[in-house]
């Protein structure tokens, strides 16, 4: 009875403890109203609350996954997601507030991307490790880290890449980049090679092609897992055209002429392809990279949410489901050039990508991953005002002076300075670099100050970010080691069971 009074105590006093704090929220509630006039605090409240609805609202699917869409951004660091949501608000009048919709799926997690023998890796190693469950050195392209030229023997066995196992489980497989088809990330899904250099017969050393090794334009052609990859869009034209017909290919074949299905070669082609049809589709747009989604205008090439609905759009025909990778591989060569708008402007692409597939598939059967293979130096700082120009020079708001108009900072030399910079790279400030012009630095061929110069800016080994909904996506959340991600897609598409067992063996 003594024990029963001190629990009803116990719990009297604990209810008092919380009415109090409620009240105690609601008088803040109030008092953020009544002393904020422009309301942009008690607007803040609201969005906190919207938030709370919608992760409350989360729904878990334990489902198998049907389809999976894996989307990367190659460079995509967290300032990089940062900078250009506030890029895309100053475009759409919602400034900060603006948000990705990839920032609205259900599940997020942070990625490491170190390698076998770097802290800060390559996007070859990086994208090996998403697609076939293993670490491996910079530079290699679906091999371990210690396989040499024994891997270019006939009989060489390599980890199984996600394409070459949904081709052996009956699923239909794509790629689509607005990089080279045959670069680092998109390779990883078709190809093995010890170096991710050697995109076409006139790029490997004698060594490589005496041990027997295959560029990667050609082992592309001669994918034959299954029956093939059904889509292929990217740029890289040149890796598969002789040199005779303005290709780069030694070797005197014409690989586009080879393909077994249709080939296009700009957007009009690509969208008068029928949605309905069987025959394997090769899009190459560039003889190079396709143009930065800035560019792309004065082109005749798809954007890559073009690209993302016709591969979906075409896949989504295939009874067993399907295993598409899209990424958006020019985010980091704008990047590396220290060149920001162009970087924000291909994450604006990338993002209406997603919205593209997520128009058209079924979260119900469709595990959507959106992350990147590493990240870049990218920094965002400088306290500028709210409102300020993500691109722009540093306007600092005068707390003791609530609505002041904000002041140009100066650094310690008296000159202005950008939100935006990088660590390093080619474009270091010096003490006789002219003060720079807002004009200037919103420019899309602004190039960035950096600290430390370089002929390029490097990657970084920061984590990176993945976002995630569908089947099984309440798995993808945490830190996560980033060959893990391929294991978790294996198993939310059922092809291993709950103690990790399988078989992703290179022989058919």
């Amino acid at each position: 009875m003594h024990s029963r009074r001190k629990e009803d105590a116990v719990a009297m006093k604990t209810l008092s403890v919380l009415s109090l704090f409620l009240a105690a929220s609601a008088l803040s509630s109030t008092a953020l109203a009544q002393t904020d006039p422009t309301g942009a605090s008690q607007d803040s409240w609201a969005r906190a609350q919207a938030e709370v609805a919608r992760r409350q609202a989360v729904e878990v699917r334990p489902q198998q996954a049907r389809n999976v869409i894996l989307f990367i951004a190659d460079g995509m660091s967290i300032p990089t997601i940062s900078a250009g949501r506030i890029f895309l608000g100053e475009h759409t009048g919602e400034g900060e507030t603006q948000t990705y919709v990839f920032e609205g799926l259900d599940q997020t997690a942070l990625v490491r991307t170190y390698n076998t023998d770097a802290q800060v890796a390559d996007s070859a190693s990086t994208a090996t490790a998403l697609v076939t469950g293993y670490k491996t050195r910079t530079g290699a392209i679906s091999v371990v880290a210690d396989q040499g030229f024994e891997a270019c023997a006939p009989d060489a066995e390599f980890p199984s890449t996600l394409v070459e196992i949904a081709e052996r489980q009956g699923l239909a497989t794509g790629v689509v980049s607005t990089a080279r088809l045959t670069h680092a990330t998109p390779a990883t899904m078709y190809a093995h090679s010890l170096s991710r250099n050697w995109e076409s017969d006139a790029d490997m050393p004698d060594m490589a092609r005496a041990a027997g090794c295959q560029d990667i334009a050609a082992q592309l052609l001669a994918f034959s897992v299954g029956d093939g990859l059904e889509v292929a869009m990217g740029g890289g034209r040149a890796n598969f055209l002789p040199v005779d017909a303005g290709g780069h290919r030694a070797d005197g074949r014409d690989l586009i002429a080879a393909w077994p299905g249709d080939v296009v070669q700009d957007r009009e082609g690509l969208l008068a392809l029928p949605a309905a049809s069987d025959a394997p589709v090769l899009g190459l747009f560039n003889d190079s990279h396709m143009s930065y989604e800035a560019d792309r205008a004065e082109t005749s090439e798809p954007s890559l949410a073009d690209m993302t609905a016709f591969a979906i759009d075409r896949l989504s025909g295939h009874e067993e489901g399907y295993v598409l990778m899209v990424e958006a591989g020019r985010v980091d060569h704008a990047h590396h050039a220290t060149n920001a708008y162009r970087a924000l402007s291909d994450m604006e692409a990338f993002d209406a990508a997603i919205a593209a597939a997520l128009a058209r598939v079924d979260l119900d059967e469709t595990l959507v991953i959106v992350t990147a293979d590493h990240g870049h130096t990218m920094t965002f700082a400088g306290y500028p005002a709210r409102g300020n120009p993500i691109l722009g020079l540093v306007r600092r708001s005068d707390p003791r002076q609530p609505g002041s108009e904000p002041r140009l900072t100066l650094d310690e030399s008296g000159r202005p300075y950008t939100t935006l910079g990088y660590r390093n790279g080619h474009n270091v400030r010096t003490p006789d670099s002219p003060a720079l012009d807002e004009a200037d630095t919103l420019h899309p061929d602004y190039r960035q100050e950096v600290l430390v110069e370089l002929e390029d800016e490097t990657h970084s080994g920061a984590d990176v970010a993945l976002y995630a909904s569908g089947p099984r996506s309440h798995w993808f959340s945490g830190s996560l080691e980033q060959n893990t991600i391929f294991h978790l897609i294996a198993a939310a598409l059922g092809w291993q069971d709950d103690a990790g067992n399988a078989d992703f063996s290179s022989q058919e």
